[in-house]
């Protein structure tokens, strides 16, 4: 049978326009003789849709949707992820065939940890679903449902399903294309099934999909896979006929389903026979991409998303002669265009000769529209103003100043303020609220400083010339708010911090554990001030989630808060 996986990039709530995206991918999989095509999970809503999913209206709209592109569905099977309300919500894949929906799946296993909050929105499935087409008996699952090391797959596997099909909607962070694939590996091995998996792609807020649809055989072996970060229809022959030879020599799972006191109900739907005469295709199998390849993508794709569904033309970044605003004036350039991006440069007295060329370099060296705008004059009308101010007011004063001149050209050309700040600073709370924090979306919230400084060398050499320049990555990192400020001054170094930072904020080390690793005066002084900066994280723009644990959507730690372990 030829099987096709959509990679679909939707938009959470543009019911028509995902119906668009859906039918195209559906009459190209027709165009390449499919028999089966598969969407990800949600695909009709978006994902997540959060709230939406509490209102009527939008489940009725999103069941119409699902009704037109069945339609659409005629002399192919396809399974769409959507909603279903029967007596209570579901997570569900909707089995297209003949011009209708014939059959819906929901989904078993709900997560509710990270970033989900199915239990909020969604009761479980009890029921599993089999589809027979031709002589393959084909089991949908969806998401998290394959995560889970027994049923449904394994129900599924017992009631004959030799060829396993996952609707997903599976986020990215570092790593996780590879670990995911692992799972699936030991998947199709323990269920001696094939194992299609569809994946979402695109940015959603804080959230990024990062595709790598794929096909395993029964064996684990990749038979195709998709690339990752981008659209694509994967289409892959598979014999899975080919798992019963296997299932026939491996007896384990007739010990398992000896121990079954209740099995499940199972629905069988017969639909129609593959078809035949089609010309054997070639399956294609995309590499994975290396560790800061894929981090430069998934920033690329996350800020391009965010500002074309919000409906921005043009961006415009503070540009200081940093690291971190110049790698984030570098993505944005490489995700948007040259044309769509702004570089702001707002020196005051502080600021050095050094960092106003390098501020003035890399945006030549990127071909973006810089502007030069001194604050020292409005810095002085402030002090006047205000009756002089010294110390972190008069520091913080200069950040402010500049937040408003971002705001001020936000308002008169419509550009969205990228914000700069990375994730070593929202951390500790090295940022100043109201100033370098501002911003309707912050890039880099989730990348260490250590690895913005990775990243930089990486764009760098991706070019095959200086985008970013050495001075801007070699030069001690600086505020520049008073005179001669180093970051090392007020905070640790960062190839200390950053490893503490891990621990702490991703893997909920204990402070005893910590000071068995690093010294217990800075680790003291760290967690005083991750604690402390709490209250300015909750008023941080979104950024890119690109570790297992991002502040955000991850993060839920209290603001009024008395526990210092």
């Amino acid at each position: 049978m030829r099987v096709a996986l959509a990679q679909l990039n939707v938009v959470v709530g543009d019911l028509d326009g995902n119906v668009g995206r859906i039918a195209s991918a559906v009459e190209e999989a027709k165009r390449a003789a499919a028999d089966l095509v598969v969407l990800p999970e949600l695909a009709v809503t978006g994902y997540p849709p959060e709230d939406l999913l509490l209102r009527p209206g939008f489940i009725r709209a999103a069941r119409e949707a699902v009704d037109e592109v069945a339609r659409g569905c005629d002399g192919i099977v396809a399974l769409v992820g959507g909603p279903a309300f029967d007596r209570d919500l579901a997570n569900a894949a909707f089995v297209c065939a003949g011009g209708a929906v014939q059959g819906v799946y929901r989904k078993q296993f709900l997560p509710n940890y990270g970033v989900f909050d199915e239990h909020r929105y969604f009761a479980p499935g009890r029921e599993l679903l089999l589809l027979r087409l031709g002589d393959a008996l084909v089991g949908p699952t969806i998401c998290e449902d394959v995560w889970q090391p027994g049923p449904p797959a394994t129900d599924l596997a017992l009631a004959g399903a030799t060829l396993l099909v996952n609707l997903s909607a599976s986020p990215y962070h570092g790593g996780k294309a590879e670990d995911r694939e692992e799972m699936l590996v030991t998947r199709a091995r323990d269920n001696a099934a094939y194992i299609a998996f569809c994946n979402l792609v695109g940015g959603q807020d804080e959230l990024v999909f990062d595709g790598h649809s794929v096909v395993l055989d029964d064996e684990g072996e990749v038979v195709a896979r998709a690339p990752g970060f981008e659209e694509a229809l994967l289409v892959v022959d598979v014999d899975p006929s080919e798992a019963i030879g296997r299932r026939l020599r491996d007896v384990r799972r007739r010990e398992l389903e000896r121990t079954r006191a209740n099995p499940p109900v199972v629905t069988t739907l017969e639909l129609a026979s593959a078809r035949e005469g089609a010309e054997p295709g070639k399956a294609t199998v995309t590499p994975f991409a290396p560790e800061l390849e894929q981090l430069r993508m998934a920033l690329g794709l996350g800020l391009r998303d965010y500002v074309e569904k919000n409906g921005f033309q043009d961006v415009v970044i503070s540009i200081s002669g940093g690291i971190d605003s110049a790698l984030t004036a570098a993505i944005a350039a490489d995700a948007l265009g040259a044309e769509r991006v702004h570089t702001i440069s707002m020196p005051s007295r502080f600021s050095s000769d050094a960092t106003r060329d390098d501020a003035r370099e890399v945006s030549e060296n990127l071909g973006v529209d810089f502007r030069e705008i001194p604050i020292e004059a409005v810095v002085a009308a402030y002090h006047d103003a205000l009756g002089g101010l010294d110390g972190l007011a008069a520091e913080n004063l200069q950040a402010r100043i500049r937040a408003t001149c971002l705001m001020a050209l936000s308002n008169t050309h419509g550009w969205l303020v990228i914000a700069t700040g990375n994730k070593s600073e929202m951390a500790v709370g090295y940022a100043t609220i109201y100033g370098d924090m501002v911003g309707g979306f912050a890039l880099l919230k989730d990348v260490y400083k250590t690895d913005v400084w990775r990243l930089s060398r990486h764009l760098n050499d991706r070019a095959g010339r200086e985008l970013i320049p050495v001075t801007t990555i070699e030069r001690p990192p600086s505020a520049e708010l008073r005179e001669g400020q180093r970051d090392d001054q007020s905070l640790p170094p960062y190839e200390v911090l950053d490893p503490l930072l891990e621990a702490y904020v991703e893997l909920d080390r204990s402070r005893e554990e910590l000071e068995e690793q690093f010294d217990p005066e800075i680790v003291a002084k760290t967690l005083a001030l991750v604690d402390r900066a709490e209250y300015k994280r909750r008023q941080a723009a979104p950024g890119v989630k690109l570790r297992p644990r991002a502040f955000g959507r991850d993060w839920r730690t209290p603001i009024t808060n008395r526990w210092r372990g």
